[in-house]
């Protein structure tokens, strides 16, 4: 390594290596030239910021390698993966206009603007020449230059999307990368060549405004993965094949659960009858914990003046999200949230610090007006219910409250198998509400979580507008991560509606209000649900938890005799005395993915007995029927 030199002379710096050793270089000498082995290492950190292994070395620090399986390794490859594909794409299709192409979460995406739209065969063709392009190992090579000088090169080019970049970037000099001919506004940093690309594949197109605007162009978006090592790529595609046979949109047509239809709209859900039974079991079983837990279940209406959505803040910080409605010469606004009623029932007492914690309960149906381009089956629609509570007390019942909220959630995820991770969120940049009061509110949901023992990340900056906010991320089978329950502690609503309670002293005095859903919208924990049990609901859940097959028609009689029996055990049952063969009927129960299967022969009937499959065993047995009720029973037992 000519630039090494372990005498220290005029000119040299010295920098410290990942194993602690201080060496003297060059001033000017590159990084990779200093690093024990650098093939092995995709980028480096120097001082702290990462850069190209082609960076010059200007002043004295710490320098590391930073390896290709690593966060900071991955998201570079992917990077530089995204620019690699757009060199491909304009070479293969001259004249299309690039817009942005970052690393993501397991993968990268660029986006472009071209008048026809890619195909299948498109995305074949792009993932060729890509492979070209690699085995050519063509340099990444950073230019510093001039913001002007960038101006003057993007316009030459007709690269519009680049050009509305630069007005945005205050600084007086920018960063560009060239591969070969193609040359793109970066800030980096790279791979050193293409040829260190090993595993990728191109997954999908889709449609993406630019800048995320409904207003701006629409782009189409070509979404790929990479990773350091082809079992890696292969194990996540394999992943992905995986969520493709769960996907919830895909299962609940196949199951018969829901919907969705261009006639009634976006965003809103058909709920067949299984799906709708399906809500009922999850709803009661909600409704139940909560009336256990000295929550009082209330209803609201749906449209309010909209002199109320401007007293609460919502007007003014979330009315793109809402609908709204002019009835007698009023507006009236849609609600997209339940607070406001049970702020407003709450007042419609004088209430003692005796009646407090007060807790209302609502199974609310809300309406937000969301972007087509997120609307996602049910994950993400316009219309949904949320396990709406908010609980009104004093400022001393706060620190119990959270954590009794806490113990809920805690309780409500292992009946489902949900492990999660928890974040608190503080104060936004819009917001409503004295410093004051944000810090208290935000502390005592520190000191709760503290209390109970449950670690947690900050999340700057992501709170509720009117208070800091708890999040909770589960993780499903796949370890795929979900947002569902929230605590949310707010000061300043109840002072905007004036809420009083009368103190011990006989005096006014102000309720703290906390809002919070544990499933969350409905709609979207059973989408969750669908995929997390792959639609294989446990027993208790299962919105048909037994299916009756028949063996020939001269069992019929018994077969409805035992359905009724079971209907009168309140187990969701049905029965199928089609004139079929028994091996159809069992094929099509297994589909269905229902829990169980009484099959009912002669000899069942001779014997009054029924024989047994379960949906994932090929193995019968035979049993009365009162002992069947009795298994179902301890079956639901077990998630209850």
């Amino acid at each position: 390594m000519p630039c090494l030199d372990f005498g220290v002379l005029m000119g040299q710096i010295k920098v410290k290596l990942h194993d602690g050793s201080e060496i003297n270089v060059d001033e000017e000498c590159r990084i990779e030239s200093v690093l024990n082995n650098p093939n092995k290492f995709i980028a480096a950190k120097y001082n702290g910021i990462l850069v190209d292994l082609t960076s010059l070395i200007t002043e004295p620090g710490h320098i590391l390698g930073v390896l290709p399986d690593s966060e900071e390794g991955k998201e570079i490859l992917r990077h530089s993966a995204s620019h690699i594909m757009a060199q491909a794409v304009m070479e293969l299709f001259p004249g299309i206009k690039i817009a942005i192409g970052p690393a993501i979460e397991n993968g990268f995406y660029y986006d472009f603007e071209r008048a026809e739209s890619f195909t299948p065969d498109d995305l074949e063709g792009i993932e060729k020449r890509m492979h070209e392009i690699i085995k050519k190992g063509i340099p990444f090579v950073r230019e510093d230059i001039s913001k002007e000088q960038a101006i003057e090169y993007f316009k030459q080019h007709g690269e519009i999307y680049k050009l509305e970049l630069l007005k945005d970037i205050a600084d007086n000099n920018v960063s560009i990368y060239k591969q070969g001919d193609f040359v793109d506004l970066c800030r980096g940093p790279h791979i050193i060549h293409t040829g260190k690309l090993k595993a990728f594949k191109l997954l999908s197109v889709a449609g993406a405004y630019w800048r995320g605007n409904e207003k701006n162009q629409m782009l189409q978006r070509i979404y790929g993965t990479a990773f350091p090592a082809s079992k890696e790529l292969k194990k996540y595609l394999n992943h992905l094949e995986e969520v493709k046979k769960r996907d919830h949109r895909k299962l609940g047509k196949e199951l018969d659960l829901f919907s969705l239809s261009e006639e009634v709209g976006a965003g809103m859900i058909l709920w067949h009858p299984k799906g709708a039974l399906l809500r009922y079991v999850l709803e009661d079983f909600e409704i139940k914990e909560h009336l256990k837990r000295g929550y009082q279940k209330v209803v609201g209406p749906q449209l309010l003046r909209s002199e109320l959505w401007k007293k609460s803040g919502h007007f003014d910080h979330y009315r793109e999200n809402m609908y709204f409605s002019e009835i007698d010469n009023q507006s009236y606004g849609i609600k997209p949230m339940n607070c406001l009623a049970h702020m407003l029932i709450y007042k419609s007492h004088i209430r003692s610090y005796r009646d407090l914690p007060i807790r209302y309960f609502e199974l609310g149906k809300v309406h937000r007006h969301e972007k087509s381009g997120v609307l996602h089956g049910l994950l993400r629609v316009r219309e949904f219910t949320q396990d709406d509570a908010h609980i009104l007390c004093t400022p001393e019942q706060l620190d119990d409250e959270i954590k009794s909220i806490l113990d809920l959630i805690k309780y409500v995820m292992g009946i489902f198998g949900f492990k999660y991770e928890v974040e608190i969120s503080t104060r936004p940049e819009h917001s409503i509400g004295s410093d004051e009061d944000w810090e208290k509110a935000t502390n005592a949901l520190k000191n709760a979580m503290e209390e109970s023992d449950t670690g947690y990340d900050i999340n700057e900056g992501d709170g509720a507008f009117y208070g800091p906010k708890i999040d909770f991320k589960l993780k499903d089978a796949l370890d795929r991560k979900w947002q569902c329950a929230t605590i949310q502690c707010d000061f300043t609503l109840p002072e905007r509606f004036n809420l009083s309670y009368v103190g011990q002293d006989g005096a006014k005095h102000r309720p703290v209000m906390l809002h919070r859903v544990i499933l969350g919208a409905i709609e979207r924990f059973i989408g969750i649900l669908i995929e997390h049990y792959a639609g294989a609901f446990p027993v208790w859940l299962s919105p048909v938890q037994v299916v009756i097959l028949t063996v020939t028609d001269r069992t019929n009689e018994y077969a409805q005799n035992l359905y009724q029996k079971l209907i009168d055990a309140d187990i969701r049952v049905e029965i199928d005395i089609r004139n079929e063969k028994l091996g159809l009927k069992v094929r099509e129960a297994q589909l269905q993915k229902i829990p169980y299967m009484l099959i009912i022969g002669d000899k069942e009937v001779s014997e009054k007995r029924v024989t047994l499959r379960r949906r994932d065993d090929k193995k019968q047995s035979e049993l009365k029927i009162e002992d069947f009720i009795g298994l179902v029973n301890k079956d639901c037992e077990l998630y209850q």
